[in-house]
């Protein structure tokens, strides 16, 4: 545990405008999204199909469609984050509206006489694989570690010079110098020997974490598939994912004392990050009936390729009492009020997904369907997270991408996720439940990382037009660090909290 975490704190250290290994599962590890009918029955969709989000999961499900559907699914999420950072506990809530699978499927039947296809269908939806809406708050009393140590580090292994530090580092280390927040250390004959933080851990410091967060990881598909029989069903989607995250990180620390000849009163940093990607990607599936009432499915979603832009800003203010007094620096001075960019490519893992549903009383007229059960198992490889430099002609950036990498594969592991939902259909209106298990990516036992979810619905359908509306409440074990550290153990924030998600899809057939 301890060897990884130090890897990442080294890879953070790099560059205080680099990645960092925490955000490798910002794109892989979230809770299947799609439409009220979906959400409701924990997100079980392999296997079952008639519905639009089968495009995001398994496109083979859009074959049993042999008329046309639109279908609209506004949402709204609630979270309520609990912290517990060395002893001290904070509750924070934040609320946000999302989007589920939304968008248009044509079906009918196959336009060659003899052909063995008995319909096709295609689609074109788009759907929120993750909503980025959060705000991560704790606050505790530290007298083992501070955030300014990052910043003595960074130097130390530079072995920077007072010009480097004043100008080499204006996200972070040089804005803690030019506040004397950290200066140079002398020895007895006044000789540099290094640098020292003015934060005084000996008599502790009380530290802040305040973070918001905004955006979404959204998918457009464009879906088609066949079906062979009413028996086999194959499909295949192109997907265009399309990601905005913002990061508004306030992070302070204080004298623990009423000290004011110690030579520090506080420090206030904060960041803004804004990051913007798009790529490409596909997902490929079958489903297939044994038996009139059984369906087993399969399906495969590639990596998806994603291109990002970053633009990131800082600021730092210090109070070092008598030593410097009142102290503002921030990366817009130092930059011509430029932000600092950054581009850069991410694979993303792979998934697999098997599925097996039963569906009570299966005719072809699915009106007469009684209900369903079904279970979908997903492997999800997130330590196959790869990054890597646009410019690749940039062998130190090319480096520092393949230690990013390397440190992702010993942080990360593969692992299953589990969802079981289904049905009861009373003429037009239907009654649906489900669950769902997301186990933890990180390979150290000592990170408790795994999300839990429990959810239900009600339906209505009745010439042509159909209303659902689901809740799902997801309870959600993690561990958020305020910052990495190389020589020391590192201190985090265990978090338990809970996300409810409120969900309504109106659809019409024609």
């Amino acid at each position: 545990m301890k060897r990884i975490i130090a890897i990442a704190g080294l890879l953070c250290a790099l560059q205080v405008n680099a990645q960092s290994v925490d955000e490798a599962i910002r794109y892989s590890w979230f809770i299947q999204q799609g439409t009220a009918r979906n959400v409701a029955t924990g997100g079980v969709m392999a296997s079952l199909g008639g519905d639009i989000t089968a495009a995001h999961v398994n496109p083979a499900g859009i074959g049993l469609f042999k008329t046309g559907e639109f279908v609209l699914t506004p949402g709204m999420g609630f979270n309520g984050n609990k912290f517990n950072y060395r002893g001290n506990d904070t509750s924070v809530r934040k609320s946000g509206f999302g989007m589920g699978a939304s968008g248009i499927i044509l079906g009918g039947g196959s336009k060659y006489q003899g052909s063995k296809w008995t319909s096709t269908a295609i689609s074109f939806s788009v759907n929120q694989l993750a909503n980025y809406n959060n705000r991560i708050q704790f606050q505790g009393l530290n007298n083992v570690s501070s955030f300014t140590e990052q910043y003595l580090e960074e130097l130390t292994r530079d072995r920077a010079d007072t010009n480097a530090a004043l100008f080499n580092y204006v996200f972070g280390s040089s804005l803690a110098f030019r506040t004397f927040l950290v200066d140079t250390l002398r020895g007895p004959s006044g000789n540099f020997i290094g640098y020292q933080s003015l934060v005084p851990l000996s008599t502790g410091v009380k530290q802040y974490y305040d973070a918001t967060t905004t955006g979404g990881y959204n998918e457009l598909a464009l879906a088609m598939a066949g079906n062979m029989d009413d028996k086999l069903y194959l499909g295949g989607t192109l997907t265009v994912p399309i990601i905005n995250y913002s990061r508004d990180l306030n992070y302070s620390e204080y004298d623990a004392t009423n000290n004011t000849n110690n030579d520090f009163a506080f420090f206030q940093f904060r960041e803004k990050l804004t990051s913007r990607g798009a790529g490409i990607g596909a997902k490929l599936g079958m489903i297939y009936k044994p038996q009139e009432s059984f369906r087993i499915g399969v399906a495969f979603h590639t990596p998806q390729l994603l291109g990002f832009r970053d633009e990131i800003r800082a600021w730092l203010t210090a109070n070092t009492e008598n030593y410097a007094g009142l102290r503002t620096e921030s990366s817009d001075r130092l930059r011509d009020n430029a932000p600092g960019r950054r581009e850069y490519n991410v694979i993303t893992p792979l998934r697999a997904i098997v599925s097996a549903s039963y569906v009570f009383r299966e005719v072809n007229d699915t009106r007469m369907q009684k209900g369903f059960i079904s279970a979908d198992v997903e492997y999800v490889q997130y330590n196959a997270t790869r990054y890597n430099a646009i410019d690749q002609s940039n062998n130190q950036l090319n480096n520092y991408y393949d230690l990013l990498n390397q440190t992702i594969k010993d942080y990360y592991k593969g692992n299953i996720n589990a969802r079981m939902g289904g049905e009861l259909k009373f003429n037009t209106f239907m009654v649906r439940a489900g669950a769902a298990y997301y186990g933890s990516p990180y390979r150290s036992a000592d990170l408790k990382a795994d999300r839990f979810l429990v959810s239900g619905g009600l339906g209505y359908r009745n010439k042509g037009m159909f209303i659902d509306l689901s809740y799902a409440h997801l309870f959600n074990n993690a561990v958020q660090m305020p910052y990495a550290l190389n020589d020391k153990p590192n201190t985090f924030a265990v978090q338990k909290g809970s996300i409810g998600n409120l969900v309504m899809t109106l659809g019409f057939k024609f």
